[in-house]
């Protein structure tokens, strides 16, 4: 069989790069984070369960209110009577039986007004605080989502550099490898040099692999929050400033949190809700006072009736609870341990969230300087790189010092790029505990992003990634130029 056969390996191996460009030219734009995040604020499965809930919660205003408007019953009847006498007296009255057939109809007309119910008053201020608390919930999971989309989508950023790092790691000891074995096979080096090698390979090609494995798994994730699959996002500018948060202050961002963040003002909102639970529970002693009219109508066929009936009352009706066998007493017990269990939630969100902003200052001032700090790695550890390939030259150092010099180099590559992507979302999430995250951050954010550079994912199935295994062969994931 000729090596020009479609089925060559040869054949194959020129024919792949001309696939991967066909098919990364003929994609559909790559989507950036802003688009993504408009298809999770429609798509996603949380927040439409948080608005339908905050819709539920609304609509119970209206239910809570409708107690304390006017109450309008209408009854009618039609009835057939059917009615059979029988009478029997003393010696001198006799018998008598009679029966008696007719129709009746009857209708009646109820008007109720509530002129002073405690109760219902305090159930309708119940609901419109329940409203309220409903409504910051709704927005917390809102700028939740934001971060959410905005973490799954750098974490896709993150895997791809990892993964690039990886293979660059594969292909230069792979050189290394090959050099050894040439070395050796000319009697230039022993035998160790090459396990040395080869040792360092696998392991590099192992990392390269479970790289692979993350990448896929952080498109799923963000598929997870929208419920749409997306092959290709745009990748993140080198020039993203790396700057520190502003305001400056770290007490600036606590005060902003205690006053913004929506899960601390839920908390304060659940307290008013307990306390007007207490304020119902009272209104179990106090009376009510209503107005009423009616109107009722009735009318027969009857033999020995005529006409018909109707009559109409105005009036007023109090009531005065006395003793319900300490029931309401309980229930104002009941209500004011609740009150004081949401007073304790709130200190403990309130608490919880003026930690959780400081944590994030500081981790983010800190991401500042270790961006910077793993920048001046890559340099260091190239420098030392090309410093250990002299010595390997002359001889002053081994095939393993190499090695190590050259997983340093890649491994902070790596961690440059894990630096860089963890301040970016560092400060996003710091904006959210101080509740100031919203769509402008995220459209801020956005135009950091390269339309230029993206990231595409190829699956397995598709042809990619790990079916190959040499490492010039493989189209995982290609950071493309679009024209």
């Amino acid at each position: 069989m000729s090596s020009r056969e479609p089925s060559s390996p040869k054949f194959r191996l020129r024919l792949l790069p001309v696939l991967i460009a066909a098919a990364v030219t003929s994609q559909a734009h790559a989507a950036d984070l802003w688009t993504i995040t408009q298809d999770a604020l429609q798509n996603n499965a949380t927040l439409g369960a948080s608005q339908s809930t905050f819709q539920s919660v609304d609509a119970g205003r209206d239910v809570a209110r409708g107690s304390l408007l006017p109450q309008i019953d209408a009854t009618a009847q039609v009835a057939h009577n059917n009615t059979l006498e029988s009478q029997e007296g003393g010696t001198q009255s006799g018998v008598g039986n009679s029966e008696d057939s007719y129709n009746s109809t009857s209708a009646g007309l109820e008007l109720t007004q509530a002129l002073y119910d405690a109760t219902s008053w305090a159930e309708l201020e119940i609901a419109k605080r329940e409203t309220g608390q409903q409504a910051l919930l709704l927005q917390a999971d809102r700028q939740q989502l934001l971060y959410d989309v905005a973490s799954a989508y750098f974490e896709i950023l993150r895997a791809n550099d990892v993964l690039e790092a990886s293979i660059s790691q594969e292909k230069a000891i792979k050189r290394q490898l090959d050099q050894a074995q040439e070395q050796f096979d000319v009697g230039l080096v022993a035998t160790t040099d090459v396990n040395e090698a080869q040792a360092s390979y696998d392991l590099a090609r192992s990392q390269r692999i479970s790289a692979e494995n993350d990448l896929q798994v952080s498109f799923e994730a963000l598929e997870r929050l929208t419920g749409k699959r997306y092959d290709s996002i745009d990748a993140l500018s080198d020039d993203i400033p790396i700057e520190s948060p502003e305001p400056a202050g770290r007490d600036n961002w606590i005060q902003m949190a205690i006053a913004n963040n929506p899960s601390v003002q839920a908390a304060q909102a659940a307290v008013d809700v307990s306390r007007a639970e207490v304020d119902q529970a009272e209104a179990g002693h106090k009376p009510t006072l209503s107005a009423f009219a009616n109107y009722n109508y009735s009318d027969s066929d009857q033999d020995y009736l005529d006409g018909h009936n109707a009559d109409t009352q105005v009036g007023l009706q109090a009531s005065l609870p006395i003793y319900s066998g300490g029931t309401t007493s309980a229930q104002v017990r009941q209500q004011t341990y609740s009150l004081e269990a949401t007073q304790y939630d709130f200190e403990a969100q309130r608490r919880d969230t003026t930690q959780q902003v400081r944590s994030l200052f500081t981790q983010v001032m800190n991401d500042v300087e270790s961006v910077e700090a793993q920048r001046q790695a890559i340099v260091s550890n190239r420098s030392a790189l090309e410093a250990t390939r002299s010595g390997y030259e002359v001889g002053t150092r081994n095939i393993v010092d190499v090695l190590d010099a050259e997983q340093s180099l890649y491994q902070a590559v790596s961690d440059y790029a894990d630096a860089r992507y963890t301040y970016v979302t560092d400060m996003v999430e710091l904006r959210q505990q101080a509740g100031v995250l919203d769509q402008d951050v995220i459209r801020d954010l956005n135009q950091w992003l390269r339309e230029t550079q993206t990231v595409t994912l190829r699956l397995p199935e598709d042809g990619g990634m790990s079916q190959m295994d040499d490492i010039g062969e493989r189209p995982t994931m290609e950071q493309s130029s679009r024209p």
